[in-house]
């Protein structure tokens, strides 16, 4: 190994011929001996940025990993690559716990991934005392820090592991998603020492996004599913009742789906799981106790029946779409009741034993801000893409093409006046509600507490009528978006003007309202991106004949799949497969220059591609893709 250098190590083990954006930095430091802090998205490779050092420095790397799954994915794929990996978890045995503890302090692991409750029991401690630990790996290294969206207080026990160890590793840690916050605890609490930071970015171009609001969800689902009946998909839902209503509904259409949630048993979750990973069930149906650590790579659409409580849980969601980079979708259906059923969640959240009062209600705040941006992105009608880069610290274009608001028709409405109203409504009432009432009293509703607050008798009362009290909101949320208003950081989420307000009732500024243009039976058409998406698929290269090689290859793929029980993505991934129908490979040489054949994959299944190609072709290179071969 010593006689590798990083590329040798990323074509013979990995099989590509360089490295992406980020990653080589990221090696480069860690081999200097340097920690690292890398935030890449989903489906950047970040994996391969701890693999690859990890295979050419002395002694052992543990990756430290908060899912069994996650780590069962990873250890597999290791070794489909040729790489020896092990995994340390309470789904072993004590018995095979000792037995892989001890093949990896006799030399037979370079990688071991463990949970990080097992790095506090005396038989690992006894482990790392007794071998060489080159480098330490936090993997969703979100999870270390009160301030992500998954903290586990299980994480904290990384940092004593390390004050415990003789010769301190270098320590990397990775993450898909972190705000500043979320990334300055990383660096703190981890004790990183001078880290070299790398922050690629946010966005993920092959995914497209859209918000929907139609009137019967459940038809759009059934349209959506059965338009994309070869691919894979994930659906969100934000209870388990959602869950299963919708898995039945979708299983009575003949839809081959599968379900997940925390109320079914460990064994239905788990056969679940893999039925959903192997493409028995392409379609699952979850709550957001599914999705992480899945390394599932073809997932081809998440949708989210109902609004998720942040951006952060919702990106990291929609993410798992896409993760070989080829086009995917992710589309939110939204409802105002949605709001509704976050808010009660948020009420009845389960707060940490050990917080004191003062970080309970810094963390009630926390979480009500949060929800009210993801409301935001429901009601935006600016590009969504943007608005995500912008929330998580970058700066997106105002038109990305690939989201729904950038490709559908809008029109620019002048509501000043309305805009007018409304701040004056606010003034009226001395500041002291939330969006709701403010709305009821523009809209003039009887509802039992506007009476109750008295507000009959305001000028401003029924001044909006006849129009809709959503349609009130909408315009009130496009004002706190253009910060002509604010929502107080508190459960009462008071509606207050800013100073910018009074030019607008001095006359000194206008509103202008983008509305979308009416569809024909716009609640339950499906648009699914065909009109726009900015990034085609990469199997979109090949013509007829290509794509009918291509299905060959993925018909072999599940054969050996299923022969030697993994998911199909891990002997190949769709691009691979692509890629062979491009380079219509003979031989092994031919063979090892296609994206993502290394050597130890060749051995494996090379000959059996490389002779459904030969049998297909005759033996006589023909062209299967469009265009000229440097532009693919």
């Amino acid at each position: 190994m010593d006689k590798m250098d990083k590329f040798d190590v990323l074509q013979k083990y990995f099989g590509y011929s360089g490295f992406r954006e980020g990653q080589e930095a990221l090696i480069d430091s860690i081999l200097n001996g340097q920690d690292v802090l890398g935030i890449m998205p989903t489906g950047a490779g970040k994996s391969i940025c701890y693999q690859v050092p990890a295979l050419l420095l002395s002694g052992i790397t543990l990756v430290v990993s908060p899912l069994i799954s996650l780590m069962k994915d990873q250890v597999q794929a290791l070794n489909q690559a040729g790489v020896h990996a092990a995994y340390i978890n309470s789904s072993l045995s004590e018995s095979q716990i000792s037995k892989a503890l001890r093949l990896a302090a006799g030399g037979q692991y370079k990688i071991i991934y463990v949970a990080p409750e097992r790095l506090e029991t005396h038989e690992f401690l006894a482990f790392a005392e007794r071998v060489e630990i080159s480098m330490l790996t936090v993997d969703e290294a979100h999870c270390i820090s009160q301030w992500g969206q998954d903290f586990r207080p299980s994480y904290l026990k990384i940092v004593q592991f390390i004050y415990k160890l003789k010769n301190r590793p270098v320590i990397s840690a990775f993450t898909a998603t972190a705000t500043e916050n979320v990334k300055e605890d990383i660096i703190c609490v981890l004790g990183l020492l001078r880290p070299y930071v790398l922050v690629t970015g946010f966005d993920r171009k092959n995914l497209y996004f859209a918000v929907e609001t139609p009137r019967k969800k459940d038809k759009y689902v059934i349209n959506y599913v059965k338009g994309h009946a070869a691919e894979s998909g994930i659906i969100y839902c934000a209870t388990r009742k959602n869950v299963d209503t919708l898995c039945e509904t979708l299983r009575g259409e003949g839809i081959a789906v599968t379900k997940y949630h925390a109320g079914l048993t460990g064994e239905e979750r788990k056969q679940n799981q893999e039925d959903f990973i192997y493409d028995h069930s392409p379609v699952m149906v979850a709550t957001n106790a599914f999705g992480m650590g899945i390394d599932k790579s073809n997932v081809r659409y998440v949708i989210h029946y109902n609004m998720p409580q942040s951006l952060e849980n919702y990106y990291q969601e929609a993410g798992r779409a896409g993760r070989d980079g080829e086009k995917a979708e992710c589309i939110l259906l939204y409802s105002a009741q949605d709001v509704v059923i976050n808010r009660f969640l948020l009420d009845n959240k389960e707060q940490n034993a050990e917080y004191e009062e003062e970080e309970i209600a810094a963390v009630r705040e926390r979480d009500e801000e949060r929800l009210r941006a993801m409301t935001y992105y429901c009601m935006t009608t600016n590009c969504l893409r943007e608005y995500i880069l912008r929330y998580f610290g970058e700066k997106g274009s105002k038109d990305c093409g690939n989201c729904l608001n950038c490709i559908r028709e809008f029109e620019e409405i002048d509501v000043t006046e309305t805009a007018r109203s409304i701040i004056s409504c606010i003034l009226e009432a001395k500041q002291r509600y939330g969006m709701n009432v403010i709305a009821g009293i523009l809209a003039g509703d009887d509802r039992a507490k506007l009476r109750e607050y008295g507000v009959f008798s305001y000028q401003s009362y029924a001044s909006l009528k006849p129009m809709k009290e959503i349609e009130i909101k909408q315009i009130i949320n496009d004002m706190i978006i253009g910060k002509l208003l604010f929502i107080t950081n508190d459960k009462y989420a008071l509606l207050k003007t800013s100073s910018e307000a009074d030019e607008v009732l001095n006359g000194d500024r206008s509103v202008i309202f983008k509305k979308a243009k009416e569809e024909p039976e716009k609640a339950d058409k499906v648009s699914g991106g065909k009109k726009g998406m900015g990034k085609t698929r990469r199997s979109d290269i090949l013509n007829s004949r290509g794509l009918e090689l291509f299905e060959q290859l993925r018909d072999l793929r599940t054969a050996i799949a299923r022969e030697e029980n993994l998911p199909p993505y891990i002997i190949f991934a769709d691009k691979t497969l692509v890629d062979m129908c491009v380079r219509t490979p003979f031989d092994k040489k031919e063979m090892l220059k296609v994206i993502g054949v290394g050597e130890n994959k060749y051995t494996r299944y090379g000959e059996r591609f490389l002779d459904a190609i030969r049998e297909y072709t005759g033996g006589v290179h023909e062209k299967f893709y469009f265009g000229e071969e440097g532009e693919i």
